[in-house]
């Protein structure tokens, strides 16, 4: 379902986009790179100059490589746009910190601690936060198991995504009807309308 239509007339004045792209790679690692671009349809005027319209006001990349217990191995940035060059494009290096860091044990935090305010890049350390819930997508299927419905009759736990969003809840109506083994009962396991 899309979203509702505008309820006025709009023009489009900024994009962010964020890509992930998730890798195994042939050590029996893998590397979860992100870019984050903001572009204007406009001339920018910048403290360092004008960005043409179209033209990244930002471009940065983060790639992590995690092992398969979602451990950070490795941590690299770069900044190939910025609206500061030779100020802003310097912190790469720094994103080493996240190394050590677990992507589902107190990352965001971690992240926080090590690259909030003048430790890191706004920009960076915003798209650092989303990669957990990419890599356990990356991961789903493939590293962690999320069999479902007759296929987990020898399943001895229970699904990883299990209880980790509204709709998987276990005493929830999509749990009750896909994962009918793992259904705890309550007033709220109803089928949609």
């Amino acid at each position: 379902m899309p979203l509702s239509p505008p309820s006025s007339r709009r023009a489009l004045r900024h994009t962010r986009a964020i890509h992930i792209e998730a890798f195994a790679r042939d050590d029996g690692l893998w590397d979860i790179d992100a870019r984050i671009t903001d572009t204007k349809t406009r001339d920018s005027k910048l403290a360092s100059g004008v960005r043409p319209a179209g033209a990244p006001i930002h471009d940065l990349s983060l790639r992590l490589t995690i092992d398969l217990q979602l451990n950070v191995v490795n941590a690299e940035a770069v900044s190939d746009a910025v609206p500061y060059p030779g100020y802003c494009d310097t912190i790469g290096p720094d994103y080493s910190k996240l190394v050590g860091l677990n992507l589902l044990k107190g990352f965001r935090d971690g992240v926080r601690q090590r690259m909030a305010g003048i430790q890191g890049c706004t920009h960076l350390t915003e798209l650092a936060q989303v990669l957990p819930t990419a890599a356990v997508q990356a991961f789903a299927g493939d590293v962690i198991d999320t069999r479902d419905g007759d296929q987990a009759d020898d399943q001895q736990q229970k699904p990883f995504q299990l209880d980790r969003c509204h709709a998987l809840r276990t005493d929830g109506g999509a749990v009750a009807r896909f994962y009918p083994r793992w259904a705890v009962k309550s007033e709220a396991t109803t089928e949609p309308s």
